[in-house]
């Protein structure tokens, strides 16, 4: 009877040993551009008709990796949080093709990965000693 609760208490615990998500860090933001696809909803004898979709590319500095992000809204008339400016920080946390940003209100944004850039860390110069006579 012991070996029962045990495997099912076994068996409960593993899949919350899947469910741990990676750990946000604090990104610095590059650049925030809107841009709009054009999309052709149907032709009319030759003339196509289309609908302008906007989306927002979003660079985010985490450690020494850059990554774009694409974000499509799911209203025209979404906008990103205005506290996302260049330079500015950002909780971010990075899945396989996805990044991740908290808006300041708690929630998350989800970003498709279109590019990583790793760039060198910036040696730390030490100040020079000046020299007295």
């Amino acid at each position: 009877m012991k070996q029962v609760w045990a495997l099912a208490l076994l068996a409960a615990m593993v899949p919350s040993l899947h469910a741990v998500e990676k750990q946000y860090v604090s990104g610095q933001i590059i650049d925030v551009q809107q841009k709009t696809n054009t999309r052709v909803l149907y032709y009319q004898v030759d003339t196509p008709i289309t609908r302008d979709e906007p989306y927002y590319e979003v660079s985010v500095r985490l450690e020494d990796t850059i990554y774009l992000g694409r974000y499509i809204p799911r209203h025209s008339s979404e906008t990103l949080p205005e506290e996302w400016q260049p330079g500015s920080s950002v909780p971010a946390r990075v899945d396989a093709h996805h990044l991740f940003l908290k808006k300041p209100s708690g929630v998350d944004v989800e970003f498709a990965i279109a590019k990583r850039t790793a760039v060198k860390s910036e040696p730390k110069t030490s100040e020079p000693t000046p020299v007295t006579k």
